[in-house]
Formats: C-alpha cells, structure tokens, sequence
C-alpha cells in the first residue's frame, strides 16, 4: 500500500493517541469521519496497522530495571537458532529479542525489578535456553528515548 501525506497523518496521530474518537481524528487529519474510517480500516487490512495496545508504564509495575544481554551460540546451524529462538519466544520476561550482526547472535531486553528479580531470571529463564555458548549482561542506568513512534514525513 502506498502511503500519502493523509495517511501519514493518520498513522502519526494514532502512535500517539491510539484510542482517539474517529471523528477527532478526522478533525485532525482534515478529512470527514467517514473518509477517515475508510483510511484507518485500509491501512488495519494491509497490515500498516498491525495492532492497537495499551503501553504500560514499567517503573509503575514495579519492573525498574531495563537489562541487556548479549547472546552468542555454540554454533550457528539452522538447528541451533531455531531451537534458541522457540525457546526465548517462551521466556516470559524476554521484552525484546533481535537476532545480530556482529559479536553477539542474539541482544535480548529483559525488565527486572532490581538485581535479585534478574537473578532469578537469569537462573530460571536465560541459563536454560538452548545452545548459549556466553552471555554479557549490561544494566541500563535510565533511559533517555523510549518511543514506539515511528517517524512520518507529513509534508
């Protein structure tokens, strides 16, 4: 699909207020609520709009902590990464995993309340994923940018 500057606005707004009325969003985008509906439903059915969620607040659930870990494979067969990456999938207080280019196979984002929580993840959940050959763990001391915002260009 094919994204105007209409579009754009459209996705810029919601990113921010995921749960505005259409007809303010329409107000918003200059379009009438109807026009708006059908751009919003396109943009749902061509995947553009993957999903709507509520973003909670971290520190408020008690998960202070952002922790980085660094993943690197015994091996780097099909095999192995499949098998690692079925597993973190299931690793409940994995936030983020990326497979890397670079030193490290995996950067996996973990969220901990203080170091024994994380500890404790890291006995029961990251030593036993599959294939971990070693693991370099990084405590973040506070973040500077956290978005879920994609940039658009509106003009």
């Amino acid at each position: 699909m094919k994204l105007d500057v209409i579009d754009r606005r459209i996705l810029q707004v919601l990113q921010k207020e995921g749960r505005i009325a259409n007809a303010d969003l329409a107000d918003k985008v200059g379009l009438s609520a109807s026009a708006c509906l059908r751009r919003m439903r396109a943009l749902e059915e061509s995947g553009i709009i993957a999903s709507y969620v509520a973003l909670l607040d971290q520190t408020k659930l008690g998960r202070r902590m952002d922790v980085f870990v660094e993943i690197s494979l015994v091996g780097q067969s099909n095999e192995i990464l499949e098998a690692f990456e079925k597993a973190v999938v299931r690793a409940s207080e994995v936030m983020d995993c990326f497979l890397m280019a670079g030193d490290a196979d995996y950067m996996l984002r973990v969220t901990a309340a203080d170091p024994l929580d994380f500890e404790r993840i890291h006995r029961e959940q990251l030593a036993r994923l599959p294939g971990v050959l070693r693991m370099k763990t990084s405590f973040a001391i506070r973040p500077i940018v956290r978005t879920t915002a994609f940039p658009m260009d509106t003009k």
